[in-house]
């Protein structure tokens, strides 16, 4: 089992990136997925999640309205937009994969840097 993100990096206040967890070993398409943030110093945060099939995404009100999760089943892949960039979004990002407690996965991260 492997997810693998990308799409990390430096932005400056206000601008975008746009984040994908490429996910092999299980069968994708079944799984809820996940984007967790993690600062530094801090807990590790839930910021939006998406079904299996794709109908329905949440989004944590910090997040709400600025990014937007989407997944693509054929190329078992989940991607984070991330609009409106500010210094707090600055993180570890990663991709999480759940079925049940004992179908759990995780992605490694990519580090967020928002900074003028």
């Amino acid at each position: 089992v492997q997810l693998v993100e990308s799409g990390g990096g430096l932005v400056q206040p206000g601008g975008s990136l746009r984040l994908s967890c490429k996910a092999s070993g299980f069968t994708f398409s079944r799984y809820a997925m996940s984007w967790y943030r993690q600062a530094p110093g801090k807990e590790r945060d839930l910021i939006a999640t998406i079904t299996s099939a794709g109908g329905r995404t949440n989004y944590a009100d910090s997040v709400k309205g600025r990014f937007t999760i989407s997944r693509d089943n054929a190329v078992n892949t989940v991607y984070l937009q991330m609009n409106s960039l500010e210094p707090e979004d600055t993180a570890v990002y990663c991709c999480n994969a759940f079925l049940t407690s004992r179908y759990n996965y995780w992605g490694q991260g990519t580090q967020v840097t928002v900074s003028s």
